[in-house]
């Protein structure tokens, strides 16, 4: 990630705060003021893996989505709800209003954003386009509005390798944003042509390779299950590389009793749903001689609480934390939005 990304991501980090903590009375209150509400409201709340186990529980009991953004989008797009209520970060937001410009879609906050966003401005991916014009412009779906508005697809981590592999056999050069160890991952996979933009996930970049061998050792049987957003050195170790849906599902298939996972760790609720046999242990992200071995958990996700949620949706105009987009900018960004969908489905995802 460059310097200048960098220097915005301590930025945002510095206004991005939990809430306080609650009482188990308080929050059984918030859960079921949030039923009723989202109720009355016509609203359906989409979580993704990555948001604390209580939203993501809360989605689930109130016949919303948890899920990785490929299926939050396709989820978001079809259910019958006037209301969207998106726990995650504001791309994710950002597409829900895209793919479904009729309805209201409200963010706990705003604020709740991603390094890969904020390290790819759209000017400055445009002047980096505009410089490669022999190349389709791929572009993950952790981007903004505005970037994938210049893209000619949209991808996520599910299809990505699919995609790239489809593109590379019509003979196409690929520009890839705009995290660099996901492209690279997709460009040793495949073998295509692909350059990449500058660009990393605070999360998963800080995964160590040595911290996840020692953790091997210390567990001989564990398979270690690694998304692509994470260094090459970490990817070599994986028994799985895959989505956050390719690893849960990895983590219920597979014989294995134990698990060594580097991802966000918001993804164990899911995994010990599904598994509660199974024991998941955090991929280190420091040494050992560190307060926090494993301090994966992205601190937007984080951002997503009982409390905001619960003012969004008393207030009729959510606290202004309501997603807009600008209506020529949804009808470019729709075009490699619906690539991507019906690309997916092309592969029955």
């Amino acid at each position: 990630m460059s310097a200048q990304a960098k220097e915005l991501v301590r930025a945002h980090l510095a206004h991005a705060g939990g809430e306080q903590e609650m009482t188990l009375e308080q929050r059984e209150f918030y859960r079921e003021r949030i039923k009723e509400k989202l109720q009355a409201r016509d609203a359906v709340m989409v979580a993704h893996y990555y948001t604390d186990p209580e939203i993501q529980a809360l989605a689930e009991e109130t016949g919303g989505c948890v899920a990785d953004s490929l299926e939050m989008a396709r989820f978001g797009k079809e259910h019958p709800a006037s209301t969207l209520i998106v726990a995650g970060v504001r791309f994710m937001g950002e597409t829900a209003k895209i793919l479904s410009p009729e309805k209201r879609v409200f963010m706990p906050t705003l604020e709740a954003t991603c390094s890969l966003d904020i390290g790819c401005p759209e000017d400055e991916f445009a002047a980096f386009c505009e410089q490669h014009p022999d190349r389709t412009v791929v572009v993950y779906a952790n981007t903004s509005a505005a970037v994938k508005a210049r893209a000619d697809w949209v991808v996520t981590s599910s299809i990505a390798v699919e995609l790239i592999e489809y593109l590379d056999q019509r003979g196409e050069k690929i520009l890839w944003a705009p995290d660099q160890h996901l492209g690279a991952y997709v460009r040793d996979k495949t073998g295509a042509d692909v350059l990449c933009w500058d660009g990393a996930c605070i999360v998963h970049e800080e995964f160590k390779a040595r911290g996840v061998e020692d953790l091997k050792a210390a567990h001989p049987g564990a398979a270690v299950l690694v998304h692509p957003e994470s260094p090459a050195s970490v990817v070599a170790i994986a028994d799985v590389v895959g989505s956050t849906s390719q690893l849960i599902k990895a983590a219920t298939e597979m014989p294995n009793d134990t698990f060594i996972v580097a991802t966000d760790k918001g993804i164990f609720y899911k995994m010990q749903q599904l598994a509660p046999e199974k024991t998941f242990i955090e991929a280190p992200t420091a040494g050992s001689g560190a307060t926090c071995r494993s301090c994966a958990h992205c601190p937007w996700m984080a951002m997503n609480g009982l409390e905001n949620t619960l003012a969004v949706l008393q207030d009729e105009n959510g606290c202004g934390q309501e997603i807009f987009v600008d209506p020529d900018l949804a009808r470019r960004a729709m075009v490699p939005l619906d690539r991507m969908l019906d690309f997916g489905k092309s592969l029955k995802r």
